[in-house]
């Protein structure tokens, strides 16, 4: 399948509010922006079953960051849903889950790299890029570096949790158009590398784009 044939939906935004950032982001590419605080930033999944991962950090100290284990001990659940606070190390939080049409959203699985990707597809593959190397792209951007990787938030992946804890990286579960969206508790780093996996029958070993669209409360100050 190629692009061309691909269903897209541009959606829109998931919650009420005055669009301030509306940006779309190839496929393959890095993204970033700092959400300020009280916004909301929508990501809609264009094409369906196109993984989003994500990191974030505390803008006002960029070595407060997102932290798998504090969120999920949190919570006590393994999966990201509507209400889930996305915590960073020191149990702090720095966004909510505000609306969400996917049934559970990943942040156990990881992101995917170079040496990754010749593990499980092959040496041939060595030449391409993966999530990793999008964070480090766009992170460098913002002064941050290798040492600033942590595990991240897999948005619209599909990582069940087997009985027995085994992990799956399965077919998606979104689809054209579907959205999720999380309020920054604090002005946010949001740094999105949208998976360049070409080798992963999950997206139909096609990558399609994203739409990343920040709304503000309406009446809110300039």
């Amino acid at each position: 399948m190629t692009i061309t044939e691909t269903v897209l939906d541009w959606s829109g935004p998931l919650v009420d509010g005055e669009v301030v950032l509306d940006e779309r982001v190839a496929p393959r590419a890095p993204w970033s922006a700092v959400v300020a605080a009280g916004n909301v930033l929508t990501i809609v999944d264009v094409g369906g079953n196109q993984s989003a991962d994500c990191l974030l950090f505390s803008d006002a100290d960029r070595s407060e960051r997102y932290s798998v284990p504090d969120t999920l001990a949190w919570q006590g659940n393994a999966y990201v849903r509507t209400g889930t606070v996305l915590r960073s190390q020191h149990g702090n939080p720095l966004a909510t889950v505000v609306g969400n049409e996917v049934e559970r959203q990943d942040t156990i699985g990881g992101a995917c790299g170079k040496e990754s990707n010749t593990l499980r597809y092959g040496h041939h593959t060595e030449h391409q890029h993966g999530c990793r190397e999008n964070f480090l792209a766009e992170g460098a951007r913002h002064g941050l570096s290798a040492r600033d990787l942590v595990s991240n938030l897999n948005w619209f992946m599909n990582v069940p949790v087997e009985a027995d804890g085994t992990l799956g990286i399965v077919d998606g579960i979104s689809g054209p158009g579907k959205r999720v969206a999380f309020r920054a508790e604090v002005d946010l780093l949001v740094v999105v590398s949208n998976c360049p996996q070409v080798n992963n029958p999950c997206n139909d070993f096609n990558p399609t784009p994203l739409r990343m669209i920040v709304t503000a409360p309406t009446g809110a100050p300039a």
